[in-house]
């Protein structure tokens, strides 16, 4: 099942400071709903464990995510691949970053694909969810940001 999402949002930083909170596991991954903790393993490569639930059906999804795209300080794109709930998943997530008047404009776009038990028994209540928790995330950043 596909699911992807678009938007964008202005802060204040300057597109490098924005940049590095992007590309920063550290300070990045915390905002993740649900989020238990994440392991570093280079520069460009890190997994995350985050807590998931939909509907009936609760567990850990681990995700491990690649820094597939750095132009510092223009574009941090992540490509993911996970498993949750004995389900699998793939994620690709986007940030192109320009100057705006007084900061930087942020344009991100996220697509994920879920296979598997997980898409089959919750399937129509997984596009909600995702939009729910990529709010929190992009209210998390803007905060974060500010």
């Amino acid at each position: 099942m596909p699911i992807s999402l678009a938007g964008e949002f202005e802060v204040k930083k300057t597109p490098e400071e924005v940049y590095d909170f992007l590309t920063d596991p550290k300070r990045f991954c915390p905002l993740l709903p649900g989020y238990q903790g994440s392991t570093i393993v280079d520069d460009k490569n890190f997994t995350v464990k985050v807590n998931v639930g939909v509907s009936h059906i609760r567990g850990t999804a681990e995700v491990k995510l690649r820094l597939a795209e750095a132009e510092k300080p223009k574009r941090a794109r992540y490509e993911g691949q996970g498993r949750m709930a004995g389900s699998n998943m793939s994620l690709n997530a986007g940030f192109d970053l320009s100057n705006s008047s007084g900061g930087t404009k942020v344009a991100w776009k996220g697509e994920s694909q879920i296979f598997g038990g997980l898409a089959s028994m919750a399937g129509g209540l997984l596009e909600p969810m995702a939009k729910k928790n990529i709010q929190q995330v992009i209210d998390g950043l803007q905060k974060a940001l500010s």
